[in-house]
């Protein structure tokens, strides 16, 4: 096999969200496909009916199209459907059925228990004997196929745990098509592998143990097994497997919530693998690097500070123009886009997310700033605070010069005046200005909000103080 027939492929069930355990698989699936010159399937698991809306295969396509896994590129094929390919699993069934490798069985769970007990197992016990491995059967209503589990072990040669040995003794004849004819995912998921000359198979560590179970069913269709790779499940703080029962898992939601497509692509790449250098680096640099060897064993901790932290780097990392427009979607419908730009490389440092920044600079847009009442209150029951928001508007009615390094000079001649330091001094008129006690820096705000808006605000709030 040459680099650029190496296949790669995700087959997500379509839930109604993309989670981020998956978007990880699919972007270390898709940095070795393109590494490799090779190609990147998406074939939804779509057989259960309950999980087959159209709406949801869609959402898939865009949550992977967010992340850089873009249908437009040259290396994606898909997205395919498995209900497409029932009749191949079917005929796969009677395949293996034909060449002595499957069999039909007419037992029922009542029946299997039965046969325990009648074989001194205590009422309840779990396995399938294989009691109709030579009963010749043949298509019946009520009868499923099994495949016929050979003696001794499987061994799985894994990119990332070595030489896994599996027990063939643990493992029964296991069902490939249920008794109403519908057949179960161990058969499809080989099958359309197969059909879409898959070439390595990177999944979560969880797939693992069906994985033998799927090495026999490539062995007895005879095909060449791919290459096989689990990876390092991902765990919350408590070190669970995280679930969507008790984590944030949707991948949708975390762009709803202005986190950056680059920033989240940076960090899942992180779970399981180390870039070279510094953790926080380009796709381009990630994709060169990315080796299966170098991926770990150990589960990956999905750390929501440790992402927080990815997003505001790469927030500080944008230019103005690039951050007001990822900022857009959460930006009140009407502001002054040239505040917006000036104010831009004092809000983004306050930004763990993009939709912090309508709340550090509302205040530049609205007619009247929102108050925080209890700012308010706690910062103009000092008299000092009140004397120096009269005595610093006095002092800016007088500037003609409407500078930021104009209106701090001014501010620090009032504070010394009554012994502060310029943090304290200012307080009372970020409050009257803003409306609360943190901000951008405050003389570059008052600079952009401009000269007659801020006395106008200053004078409102001496006013309300009377």
């Amino acid at each position: 096999m040459s680099l650029n027939d190496a296949r790669f492929r995700i087959a997500p069930s379509p839930t109604g969200y993309f989670h981020v355990g998956g978007a990880r698989t699919a972007l270390f699936n898709w940095a070795l496909a393109r590494q490799l010159g090779g190609t990147f399937v998406v074939r939804i698991e779509d057989t259960d009916a309950d999980r087959n809306r159209p709406e949801w295969t869609e959402g898939i396509i865009e949550a992977l199209a967010w992340i850089g896994i873009k249908a437009s590129d040259p290396h994606f094929e898909g997205p395919y459907l498995q209900s497409d390919y029932t009749q191949q699993h079917v005929d796969a069934a009677q395949q293996l059925v034909d060449a002595g490798h499957a069999y039909y069985c007419d037992m029922t769970t009542a029946d299997i228990e039965a046969r325990h007990i009648a074989n001194g197992k205590a009422e309840g016990s779990q396995g399938y004997g294989g009691w109709s491995r030579d009963r010749n059967l043949g298509p019946g209503s009520g009868r499923v196929i099994r495949f016929r589990v050979a003696e001794g072990v499987t061994i799985v040669h894994d990119e990332v745990r070595g030489e896994v040995e599996f027990d063939n003794a643990l493992i029964e004849d296991f069902v490939l098509v249920r008794s109403n004819g519908a057949p179960v995912f161990v058969l499809a998921n080989v099958v359309d592998d197969m059909h879409m000359r898959i070439t390595h198979v990177l999944r979560a560590e969880e797939h693992l143990s069906n994985t033998p179970k799927q090495q026999m069913l490539w062995e007895a269709l005879g095909a060449s097994v791919p290459v096989w790779a689990h990876l390092p499940l991902l765990v919350n703080e408590q070190r669970k497997k995280i679930s969507k029962r008790r984590d944030k898992v949707a991948l949708e939601q975390y762009r709803a919530e202005g986190y950056l497509a680059d920033a989240m692509v940076n960090y899942l790449m992180t779970l399981g693998w180390t870039p070279k250098g510094d953790e926080i680096q380009p796709w381009a640099q990630m994709e060169a690097d990315f080796r299966l060897e170098d991926v770990h064993l150990s589960p990956a901790f999905f750390d929501l500070k440790k992402l927080a932290a990815f997003n505001g780097e790469y927030i500080r990392m944008l230019s103005p123009h690039a951050f007001l427009d990822a900022s857009r979607p959460w930006l009140p419908d009407h502001f002054d886009e040239s505040k917006f730009l000036a104010m831009a490389p004092h809000i983004q440092p306050r930004c763990v997310t993009l939709a912090d920044a309508p709340g550090v600079v509302d205040f530049l847009f609205l007619a009247e700033p929102v108050i925080d009442r209890d700012a308010w209150t706690k910062t103009f029951a000092a008299e000092a605070n009140v004397a120096i928001l009269r005595e610093t508007l006095a002092a800016y009615e007088a500037l003609s010069d409407w500078q930021a390094e104009s209106l701090k000079s001014a501010m620090e001649v009032v504070g010394a005046a009554h012994d502060l330091k310029l943090g304290k001094a200012q307080a009372p008129v970020r409050v009257a200005v803003s409306g609360r006690t943190v901000g951008p820096p405050l003389f570059e705000a008052l600079e952009v909000l401009g000269r007659d808006e801020t006395l106008r605000r200053l004078r409102n709030a001496e006013a309300a103080l009377d």
